[in-house]
């Protein structure tokens, strides 16, 4: 490899790494403005998505400009196609923070409620499977990598009894529907955030051990 197609690569790491560090933290600023109801942090998600997508772009720009100047193989092109991909996971994470952040906005002007679902349980590991897969990408550590997709069944569980807790919830208070609702939607929203944890996983598999895992993890 080249001197030069080895700055560019280490640039394009720091780039991918620092905007998952971005979005680490905003889907945390997410989840914290729906526990506490604090509309104040909900807007710093929603009004920092602008850099995450200008960031977006831009490393995209860059993958495809070190992919046409220097022809990389092996593991350097795989490497860059996982970013290509992972880039997009990471904005579209962004975008589901948003959409949480949203959600808080709306039931900061209406009465607290009881959240009628293990919120916690599925905030806490959604969070720790989206740090965990940014470690992985780190460290190029296909271990912790597939350990991350082992997590997404516990999260897909947990939105699944989320579901029948919330109808039951309805139909127990249904003048509480229009706060109820909301929950379902984050519920929903971690879920699928998850899954692209996940996705970021199965990248950083491939990228390490050069094995497409996607729908046969196994």
């Amino acid at each position: 490899m080249s001197q030069h197609l080895r700055n560019e690569i280490e640039n394009l790491k720091k780039k991918i790494l620092a905007l998952g560090a971005i979005v680490e933290n905003s889907v945390g600023l997410a989840v914290k403005s729906i526990e506490n109801r604090d509309s104040e942090l909900a807007q710093r998600v929603i009004k920092g998505d602008s850099e995450i997508d200008r960031a977006e772009v831009e490393l995209e720009e860059d993958c495809l400009k070190i992919l046409a100047l220097h022809q990389p193989v092996a593991i350097d092109l795989r490497f860059i196609i996982a970013v290509l991909k992972i880039n997009n996971d990471l904005e579209r994470i962004n975008d589901l923070a948003v959409n949480i952040a949203e959600r808080a906005q709306f039931l900061k002007n209406n009465p607290p409620i009881s959240i009628p679902f293990d919120f916690d349980g599925i905030s806490s590991k959604t969070q720790w499977m989206l740090r965990a897969c940014l470690d992985s990408l780190v460290n190029f550590d296909s271990r912790l990598a597939r350990e991350v997709c082992a997590a997404d069944d516990y999260v897909d569980s947990i939105n699944r009894e989320m579901y029948n807790r919330v109808t039951d919830a309805i139909k127990a208070r249904p003048d509480h529907v229009h706060i109820l609702i909301p929950y379902l939607s984050v519920s929903r929203y971690l879920e699928r955030i998850a899954d692209h944890a996940t996705n970021i996983s199965e990248d950083v598999i491939y990228m390490v051990d050069g094995v497409i895992t996607r729908h046969n993890p196994d």
